[in-house]
């Protein structure tokens, strides 16, 4: 699953947890009466603690346990979802970290490019290496085929996912797993076209921040060379 994705599964585990539970509709009035009640009045078990001990409730290892045990058993549940979801994130925010430093040395070595030929072999070298990607390309467009996939697959801008087969060999030569593909500008028809093995790593729900810096680098380095 993709970082950006699971940053966001995350955040909406996150809020369900932490959502206030509606009152269920089918219960006896005088239970829903009792729980506006305790809403109303937390320090109430406080005033009387022999409640805590005396109230059981069905339990399904142990039989029953008392309204503390199951307090603490709730507690520990979310302290053990609150540790994975900080180490989900931990290791989330220093891939990103690791992203943000290879695009930035990857842009100072795209600016030392002399020529189109020399830029686009930096581009096609680097992004392979460090992500393992089966293509990277700067494709023209030229023909009634690109233009085609430029209309449909990239009216907005960018698009991420899986191609058809004859889209695949007319952008890359062969088939690929998924794609992310971006327009350079709307005066330049250029397609910044990468391509994975991997039919799961490109997908319409990721985050494009890493593609669109690439993209808007590389529309000022063309105007150039």
């Amino acid at each position: 699953m993709d970082d950006w994705a699971r940053a966001a599964r995350l955040r909406w585990t996150n809020s369900v947890m932490t959502e206030p539970l509606m009152p269920q509709t089918d219960v006896p009035f005088d239970e829903l009466i009792i729980r506006e009640y305790l809403l109303d009045n937390p320090d109430f078990f406080n005033r009387y603690p022999e409640l805590l001990l005396a109230m059981r409730l069905p339990h399904m290892e142990r039989g029953a346990i008392s309204l503390v045990e199951r307090r603490q058993e709730m507690l520990r549940q979310r302290v053990s979802q609150l540790e994975e979801e900080i180490t989900s994130l931990l290791t989330m925010a220093a891939r990103n970290e690791k992203i943000y430093q290879f695009n930035t040395e990857l842009s100072f070595q795209l600016l030392n490019c002399a020529d189109l030929v020399s830029l686009k072999e930096v581009l096609a070298d680097s992004l392979k290496l460090q992500f393992n990607f089966s293509h990277v390309r700067l494709i023209s467009v030229l023909d009634t085929d690109m233009k085609a996939i430029w209309d449909q697959r990239l009216h907005k801008g960018h698009y991420f996912g899986r191609l058809t087969q004859q889209e695949a060999k007319r952008l890359f030569g062969s088939e690929v797993g998924s794609v992310a593909l971006t327009k350079l500008s709307e005066d330049n028809p250029v397609i910044f076209a990468i391509a994975s093995q991997d039919a799961t790593h490109f997908h319409p729900d990721m985050d494009n921040m890493l593609l669109e810096q690439l993209r808007r680098l590389l529309a000022h380095m063309l105007a150039k060379l």
